[in-house]
C-alpha cells in the first residue's frame, strides 16, 4: 500500500504496482482506509467508564490515570486467591503485524501468568489438518496458477475475500483453463466462473472423497507419486471405492450424480489442476476432515509436481517464523490453563477455578464476532469483570469496557507482516504521526508492564529490537535478509524457489513418517479417523434429526463484500454500500413461510434471534439462508446480529468455531 502524505496528513492511498502479487490495487475495504483512519469517531484519548456496563458512557482520562488503574486491578488479581489465571487476554487479527499483533502483548501476558487464549475463531481446523497431513501449512505458489488448466475455487468467495488472486485466475482462464466454484451460495465469484456447484453446507469432505473414488476407479491416480511420497494410499483407495461412490454421495451433498462424475473425471484428466480452498468450508463440525480430504486430491493425482498445480489454504507455514521464541512462550508458568476464544461466552459465564475476573481485549471485537452472542454479552455485563479494551472506535465490545485505550492504525506505526496468501514478508512504514493520544499496542503493553514494576528486558524491547529478533529466530526462508534490506525495499519474497513446488516428488515432508500422511495416527489420537472420512455437521439430519426437523434451514453468515468481519462496518461509505442487514432465502422456502421480498423477518433458534430484511433469491439453494455479516449490534435496528444464533460447538480437530454449522428457522415479523 502506497500512502501520499501532505503536511503530515495522509491524503491518498493506492496499491503498490511493484508488488508482484497485489499488483497495484486495493480491495474494496482497504481502499477506504483513509476514511476509517480519519473517521470522526476515532478514539483519541484514554477513557474510564462512568455508566453501567454496556451503556458506553465514559469520561476522558490521562494515560497515567488509565494505566495506573489497570495496573492496580491486574496486580490485585495476581495477588488474590484466584491468582493471575483469572486474567484473560482476548485478541485475533484486527492488527496483524508481528509486533503489534502478539509480539509484545504475548510477552506481557505470559510473563504475568495470565490464562492462555486458544486463538481458534478463524482457521485453526484447516491449519491443524494441513500440519498433520503435510507437516507444514504450505501450498501452491499463487503466482504460478496462471499455468493451471483447471482451477477449483472451493468454499471461497475469491472476488470478495481474496481479490488479489483473481488476476492470476483470469490469466489461467485466458490460457484456456476452466474455472469451477464449489459453494452453497451463488456468490460474485460463482457468477464469474464457468460453473457453479451448489453443494450442501458442511458436506465438502464427502464430495472430495467421491472425487477420489472416481480418480481411483478410472485409473487417474499417480502411482509413482503415491508410492514415493505418501503413507496410506492403498487403504484410502479401498475406503473410497467401497464407501464413497458418487451415487451414494450425491444425496448427501444434494448434487446430481452426473456432476460428481464429471468433476472427478475432469480433475483426473486435466493437468495442471489447482484448488483454492478458504475458511468458509471449515466453519462446521467436520471442518478438519473436509480440509484434509480436499488437500489430498493433488496427492492422489500427483498435481503437486506441476507448476501451477496443487492446493492452497494458507502459505503461512512457508515463512517459518518462530513465534514461540519471540512471543516468549517459554515464560508461561507450568500448568497454565488455556481458554478457547470460540467459547468466550462459556468462559465468562460458567468457567470457574478461577473465574475470569479481568478481560483485556485488543485486535478484536468479541461482542460482535464471537459465537452465541447472548452468552458473550451476559458475561461482558458482569459487574465483577474488569474489562480493558484497546481500540480505534467505540465498538460493541468497547461499550462494555471499564477502561478504553486508543490504539493506532496501520498508518500510524511501524511493523512487520507475514502473509497467508502469498510469499512476501512486508515492512509496514509509519506514514503519519498517531492521531490524538493514540499509541501502538506494543507501546501500551510496554507502559503497562512498567506501571506494574515488572523487571524483564523482553518487556522493554523496542519495536525494532523485536523485529530483529523475529528475523534472527526465523527459519531459512525468512532469515536470509536483514531488517535494513526489508525496511528499504518494503517487501521481499522469502527465500523459496520460484516457482515454489512445496510438495513435489523428493521434497522434504515434515511429518513423523517423512511422507504425506493420508493415513494418520495423529488424527486417530485426536479422536478422528486414521483415514479421510466425511464428518457431518453437528447440526444436521445425520447427527441430530430432531433438531433438523425443528430448524430446517442452514444459516450461513459470510462477510459482506464491504466488511471484513466486523472491521469497516462503521465506515460510512462502506455501510451505505452494504445497505442494511439482509437475509437471502430461496423462493420455495419463502413461499412456504409466507415471506415477501423486502419484508422484515426474524431468524431464530434455541440460542437467540436476529432481524433482517428478506431478499428472495435463487442465489441460495433450498434449505439454505444467508445473512451477510458481521454487523455491529449497535448499528442495527434491534441491536442484534447473526451471532445471536451461532453456537459454541467446536470443529473435529483444531477446536475451531462452527459459525456455519447453524440450523435456524425464519418467520415474518408482524
Amino acid at each position: 500500500m502506497l500512502v501520499t502524505v501532505e503536511d503530515g496528513r495522509a491524503t491518498q492511498i493506492a496499491g503498490n504496482p511493484d508488488h508482484a502479487f497485489t499488483n497495484g490495487f486495493l480491495c474494496t475495504k482497504v481502499s477506504k482506509y483513509l476514511e476509517r483512519t480519519y473517521h470522526a469517531d476515532r478514539l483519541l484519548h484514554p477513557q474510564i467508564r462512568v455508566g453501567a456496563k454496556g451503556e458506553g458512557r465514559f469520561r476522558r482520562a490521562t494515560w497515567d490515570e488509565a494505566l495506573d488503574l489497570i495496573a492496580k486491578r491486574l496486580t490485585a488479581i495476581q495477588a488474590s486467591n484466584e491468582g493471575p489465571q483469572a486474567i484473560l487476554p482476548y485478541s485475533y487479527a484486527g492488527t496483524m503485524g508481528l509486533v503489534n499483533g502478539e509480539g509484545m502483548a504475548s510477552r506481557f501476558f505470559h510473563r504475568i501468568g495470565a490464562s492462555l487464549l486458544d486463538r481458534t475463531i478463524c482457521s485453526s481446523a484447516g491449519s491443524e489438518a494441513l500440519s498433520i497431513t503435510y507437516g507444514q501449512r504450505m501450498g501452491t505458489d499463487p503466482e504460478t496458477i496462471g499455468e493451471a488448466k483447471l482451477i477449483i475455487l472451493w468454499g471461497t468467495n475469491t472476488l470478495t475475500a481474496n481479490p488479489h488472486l483473481w488476476p492470476f485466475v483470469r490469466k489461467a482462464k485466458a490460457n484456456g483453463a476452466r474455472i469451477i466454484c464449489i459453494d452453497p451460495l451463488r456468490t460474485r465469484t460463482a457468477d464469474a466462473c464457468d460453473e457453479h456447484v451448489p453443494i450442501r453446507p458442511g458436506t465438502d469432505a464427502a464430495l472430495a472423497l467421491a472425487l477420489m473414488h472416481v480418480l481411483f476407479r478410472d485409473g487417474h491416480e499417480d502411482r509413482q507419486y503415491l508410492d514415493y511420497m505418501t503413507l496410506g494410499a492403498e487403504k484410502v483407495r479401498d475406503r473410497v471405492l467401497a464407501d464413497y461412490a458418487p451415487e451414494r454421495v450425491a444425496p448427501i451433498c444434494r448434487l446430481p450424480v452426473e456432476t460428481i462424475e464429471r468433476l472427478g473425471t475432469l480433475y483426473g484428466a486435466t493437468r495442471p489442476t489447482f484448488i483454492r480452498a478458504n475458511y468458509g468450508l471449515q466453519r462446521h463440525g467436520g471442518a478438519g476432515a473436509a480440509v484434509r480430504a480436499i488437500s489430498l486430491l493433488p496427492a492422489i493425482t500427483g498435481a503437486w509436481n506441476d507448476i501451477g498445480g496443487g492446493f492452497q489454504l494458507s502459505a503461512s507455514g512457508t515463512f517459518e517464523l518462530d513465534r514461540a521464541a519471540f512471543e516468549r512462550r517459554n515464560t508461561v508458568p507450568a500448568g497454565t490453563r488455556t481458554i478457547n476464544m470460540s467459547r468466550l461466552g462459556e468462559a465468562l459465564t460458567t468457567v470457574d477455578n478461577p473465574r475470569v475476573r479481568a478481560l483485556v481485549v485488543y485486535n478484536s471485537n468479541p461482542a460482535s464476532v464471537a459465537p452465541e452472542r447472548n452468552r458473550v454479552l451476559e458475561g461482558l455485563r458482569r459487574d465483577d469483570l474488569f474489562t480493558v479494551v484497546l481500540e480505534h472506535f467505540q465498538t460493541d465490545t468497547a461499550d462494555h469496557a471499564d477502561v478504553l485505550l486508543p490504539a493506532t492504525t496501520q498508518l500510524e506505526h511501524d511493523d512487520l507482516h507475514s502473509a497467508y496468501g502469498h510469499l512476501y514478508l512486508m515492512y509496514n512504514h509509519r506514514a503519519i504521526e498517531p492521531l490524538g493520544e493514540a499509541l501502538p499496542n506494543a507501546e501500551i503493553f510496554r507502559r503497562l508492564a512498567a506501571k506494574m514494576a515488572i523487571e524483564d528486558d523482553a518487556l522493554r524491547a523496542t519495536d525494532e529490537e523485536i523485529m530483529r529478533e523475529i528475523l534472527a529466530t526465523a527459519g531459512p526462508p525468512t532469515s536470509h535478509f536483514t531488517l535494513e534490506e526489508l525496511r528499504d525495499r518494503g517487501f521481499v519474497r522469502i527465500g523459496v524457489p520460484s516457482p515454489h513446488l512445496p510438495f513435489h516428488s523428493g521434497a522434504v515432508i515434515r511429518t513423523a513418517s517423512g511422507r504425506i500422511e493420508i493415513e494418520s495416527s495423529v488424527f486417530a489420537a485426536l479422536g478422528g479417523d486414521a483415514l479421510p472420512a466425511y464428518v457431518p455437521p453437528h447440526e444436521s439430519e445425520e447427527r441430530n434429526p430432531e433438531l433438523a426437523r425443528r430448524y430446517p434451514l442452514a444459516l450461513l453468515s459470510p462477510p459482506a463484500h464491504s466488511f471484513l468481519n466486523s472491521t469497516f462496518v462503521n465506515v460510512p461509505s462502506l455501510r451505505r454500500a452494504a445497505g442494511k442487514p439482509t437475509l437471502e432465502i430461496h423462493t420455495d422456502d419463502a413461499e412456504r413461510r409466507g415471506i415477501r421480498s423486502g419484508q422484515m423477518v426474524s431468524i431464530f433458534n434455541d440460542r437467540g434471534a436476529f432481524s433482517a430484511e428478506a431478499v428472495i433469491s435463487d442465489r441460495v439453494r433450498p434449505g439454505v439462508v444467508s445473512a451477510p455479516s458481521v454487523w455491529w449490534g449497535k448499528l442495527t435496528a434491534d441491536n442484534t446480529n447473526a451471532n445471536q444464533t451461532t453456537s459454541q460447538a467446536l470443529t473435529d480437530i483444531g477446536r475451531g468455531a462452527t459459525f456455519y454449522d447453524n440450523l435456524v428457522d425464519v418467520r415474518a415479523r408482524s
